[in-house]
């Protein structure tokens, strides 16, 4: 098993690209074939090879093909298919960002909770066999990697357009770690109803969703370094603000699918079999 993630040295693509990461499952690797992703307010652009199978779940529905891909944001979880060995590379976006730039004419709109196919020449110029160069390179060389991949982004970057929506959404995603929804208005000096429209219009989502998310990625984060008879519930509630704990149990239920006893039993997302990779 390999995993590494690594930052943006170009501050142009920085403005755009939260990290880069790498997955890969080499055959006799052991651990769990079908883990799942948290709901996530981010998209993420995965390159793999053009025969490599994906296949993402989510409740009745599923997502499946080869190759590249993009995972846009998703409010629930995906079971991933993750039986067989591969490598995927991925490209964590800012939230909100793909609003400013263009996509693939083959892509569709960014919608939430789709899994779409990506065309990494039109966005990056990648054919076949670069591709498969620089995902045999990122194996062995990831700090080159980084590298090259700002280089390979930056053209597409280059042409990234900002207007009101996205510029108030950008002042408003880190002022929502702390402050509470109904007060973000009078924080950016603008009504609430503008500043819901333009979230909605850029993100996808509420000003609610995307700070329910955050909070469920938090408490992920926070359980994965607690060993299982250590984690006192009433605790953890306290500490993330929830009123009870019947509530904090809710809000799992709600977007993971699982109660805090049923997904500690099991311990089956992706953190948890690969570490926090991404």
């Amino acid at each position: 098993m390999r995993t590494w993630k690594l930052f943006p040295q170009n501050k142009i693509v920085a403005k755009y690209v939260d990290c880069y990461w790498l997955l890969e499952k080499e055959p006799g690797d052991v651990g769990y074939t079908h883990p799942k992703l948290n709901p996530d307010p981010a998209a993420h652009l995965i390159l793999a090879k053009p025969e490599q199978e994906y296949r993402y779940s989510q409740n009745t529905q599923s997502a499946r093909g080869r190759g590249c891909h993009w995972i846009f944001a998703h409010r629930k979880s995906f079971e991933m298919d993750h039986s067989e060995p591969f490598l995927i590379l991925g490209i964590k976006f800012h939230v909100g960002v793909l609003y400013s730039l263009k996509l693939s004419s083959m892509t569709p709109a960014p919608a939430l909770d789709q899994v779409v196919v990506a065309d990494p020449h039109e966005i990056m110029g990648l054919e076949d066999v670069a591709l498969r160069t620089l995902l045999a390179k990122t194996v062995m060389h990831s700090q080159n990697s980084c590298i090259e991949l700002d280089e390979l982004l930056l053209p597409w970057l280059l042409d990234g357009r900002s207007d009101k929506h996205s510029e108030l959404t950008n002042k408003a995603l880190p002022q929502l770690c702390s402050t509470s929804v109904s007060d973000m208005g009078a924080a950016l000096c603008c009504s609430q109803r503008t500043l819901e429209r333009s979230f909605l219009r850029v993100t996808q989502l509420t000003l609610k969703q995307y700070q329910s998310m955050m909070r469920l990625e938090a408490i992920m984060d926070y359980i994965y370094q607690m060993e299982d008879t250590s984690i006192n519930w009433a605790d953890v509630a306290a500490q993330f603000e929830f009123s009870d704990q019947p509530h904090l149990i809710r809000h799992l239920k709600d977007n993971i699918g699982s109660t805090p006893a049923a997904y500690v039993r099991r311990r089956d997302f992706a953190i948890d079999v690969y570490g926090n990779f991404e």
